[in-house]
């Protein structure tokens, strides 16, 4: 089969899932993975053809992205802040607002020439501590995550040099098992909705953990409520605290941590404009 021919079946097949651009990208980041490719080597050979056993491959990969399954799970990975984070079901995949949380965590942290300390809670794959842990190499990163099949993922992202430690802890009952205050405190926590399911889409129910994705109607805010009392307990007088929000609730999610003692609770926007997190400090 000529490679022309697979993008233009397979879009047209996955177009019936997705608006048709992003089926076409799906598709093209594919190809460039499993043949080794360049996104435009259809348009510059178009006799460029597919041999038998890759044919074979790609056929399995429509299978199950035609069933819904997101691009990155079929691949194993996803890209974050220009690396590639192995994910599998246990993990969330990152997201391109994420990256938002690590500029400006690092914005802070490249200020400081000190070894600051970092906690990164609800850690998933990994993405946030190891970002920091390689952009700022003399940071202590320590994170958690109360799933141990994520703390796997997480521990064998394997970026060399510096690397944060792992361990398990449950941020709604306990305190992270790593003493003394830090720096910086992080946190990407399950903040959809459950009344939030319907307008979601079929790759992100079927696939991704519900575990770190959705909390109660009756109690949307409770991990922000945990967070807020244990950074009052563990983050330094100078520090800064920074999470990931629902942006129904900027507000009410800002002043869940001004009743816990911290003089300022910025909402910040993400790349869109929306509100996507909280700044504290004390």
């Amino acid at each position: 089969m000529l490679l022309k021919e697979f993008i233009q079946d397979a879009s047209a097949a996955l177009g019936r899932l997705y608006p048709f651009e992003e089926a076409r990208r799906i598709v093209i980041l594919l190809v460039t993975d499993r043949l080794g490719v360049t996104p435009y080597t259809h348009l510059i050979d178009p006799e460029f053809r597919i041999d038998g056993p890759s044919a074979d491959l790609l056929e399995k990969d429509m299978e199950r992205l035609l069933r819904y399954e997101p691009i990155q799970y079929v691949l194993g990975y996803a890209e974050f802040f220009s690396r590639r984070f192995r994910v599998t079901e246990a993990t969330l995949i990152p997201r391109p607002e994420t990256e938002v949380l690590c500029r400006e965590a690092l914005r802070y942290l490249q200020r400081r020439e000190d070894r600051p300390r970092v906690l990164d809670l609800c850690t998933g794959s990994g993405c946030i501590a190891w970002t920091i842990a390689q952009e700022k190499p003399t940071a202590e990163v320590f994170a958690t995550d109360i799933s141990e099949e994520a703390l796997e993922v997480a521990r064998g992202q394997g970026f060399p040099g510096n690397a944060p430690t792992f361990a398990r802890s449950d941020l709604l009952t306990e305190d992270p098992p790593f003493p003394g205050l830090f720096d910086l405190i992080v946190c990407n926590p399950p903040y959809i909705a459950e009344s939030e399911k319907e307008a979601m889409r079929p790759n992100v129910l079927s696939f991704e953990p519900d575990l770190a994705l959705f909390v109660p109607d009756s109690n949307p805010l409770m991990y922000y409520r945990s967070l807020a009392a244990l950074a009052a307990r563990r983050l330094a007088p100078d520090g800064l605290g920074l999470v990931e929000i629902n942006e129904r609730f900027p507000e009410e999610t800002a002043a869940v941590f001004r009743s816990s003692g911290f003089s300022s609770a910025e909402v910040v926007s993400d790349f869109f404009g929306r509100p996507r997190f909280i700044r504290f400090l004390r």
